[in-house]
């Protein structure tokens, strides 16, 4: 391991040079790569000479304890004890900034929520989860826009599509996909009963042309009158797009804008990365049947995480995960709940290479 680390150490001190060199300077899209790949090994770098510098001063507080004076001797003593606290837990971060990088983790992601069992409650639920998203990316400087929605009778959301762009937007968000259920007490309730309703959130990393090639034999393309909240040009203008992928017969609609041409984008951008998706999930399964387990799949069917509001309770199911914050989760402060499945799954990663090897 510490080989493959100095190779990379050498290997950024490389890429930092090459970034003061005129020839690369001159060139903009040269700069911008070699920016890119310095960037990417600087954690891995920076964590690999935090290591050093404590393997170091181990050695030089054992050396110390040979010293005749007994302040010195407790000065490395204490010293020791800390530093040799800190060596598993730098060496632990290391492993899994070694780990191989998922090439959809800068990805931007096309985000999916619909409302499931439980009638109006459900999309009253989806459309807070949706909120709860658009804050979390707020937090996190992304942008959302919202691609597709259909909204309910009671205010609530049937369906929402949208696109959060950002740093590293899947990384953070792609332990997300799956059946989200709310356990609560729903303001038609009169007699005060605790009802269950669930909710499906995909998250999808959004493809680009040269992830998925779409031909144009290959799709049909309607334009139908828009339906709801959109002023004049509402059931006036064939501005609504359809486009069916006709291999897959995968169906994507967009009306939100007023222009045929920009709903005809959008549309494009969320069918091509629900074909990556599919494509993505194919070679997975392939995975599966040759080795005994698989980290990740993505299976959407198991409930993931419940929200119970009476007890202002949030639990993942996946990692037992429990916290009695669900308020503070609602209004976009996700990140310990992200933190603690991104660990969790690291750690699966590491126990599956380890025992690849063995």
């Amino acid at each position: 391991m510490f080989e493959r680390l100095e190779q990379i150490e050498t290997r950024y001190e490389e890429l930092g040079r090459q970034l003061a060199e005129p020839e690369i300077i001159s060139d903009q899209q040269k700069y911008q790569k070699t920016a890119k790949q310095h960037r990417d090994l600087e954690g891995l770098v920076n964590k690999f000479r935090e290591y050093r510098e404590v393997r170091q001063g181990i050695a030089d507080a054992r050396a110390m304890l040979t010293e005749s004076d007994p302040d010195i001797r407790a000065m490395a003593e204490e010293e020791l004890a800390t530093l040799e606290e800190r060596e598993p837990k730098i060496e632990a971060d290391l492993k899994i900034l070694l780990l191989p990088k998922d090439p959809n983790d800068e990805k931007n992601v096309v985000l999916e929520i619909r409302a499931g069992t439980g009638g109006d409650e459900a999309s009253l639920f989806a459309a807070e989860v949706f909120r709860m998203y658009a804050r979390f990316a707020e937090l996190r400087r992304w942008k959302v826009e919202i691609l597709s929605s259909s909204e309910s009778s009671v205010g609530g959301m049937k369906e929402v599509i949208a696109i959060i762009e950002g740093d590293h937007v899947y990384s953070q968000m792609k332990y997300e996909s799956g059946v989200h259920r709310v356990q609560r007490v729903p303001a038609t309730e009169t007699q005060g009963r605790v009802h269950t309703s669930a909710i499906t959130v995909a998250v999808l990393p959004e493809a680009e042309d040269v992830d998925v090639k779409i031909e144009a034999k290959d799709i049909r393309i309607d334009t139908f009158c828009s339906s709801g909240p959109g002023g004049q040009s509402v059931n006036t203008t064939y501005s609504a797009v359809r486009i069916t992928h006709l291999p897959t017969n995968t169906v994507v609609s967009c009306q939100d804008e007023k222009s045929q041409i920009k709903n005809r984008e959008k549309a494009l951008r969320v069918l091509r990365s629900r074909l990556y998706e599919q494509e993505m999930e194919r070679q997975q399964q392939e995975l599966a049947r040759e080795r005994k387990s698989q980290v990740g799949s993505g299976d959407r069917s198991e409930k993931i995480r419940t929200y119970n509001f009476p007890q202002n309770r949030l639990t993942d199911h996946r990692i037992g995960l429990t916290l009695h914050q669900l308020t503070e989760v609602m209004q976009g402060k996700l990140q310990p709940v992200i933190d603690a499945l991104t660990a969790h799954f690291n750690a699966e990663r590491l126990k599956a290479d380890a025992e690849a090897v063995a």
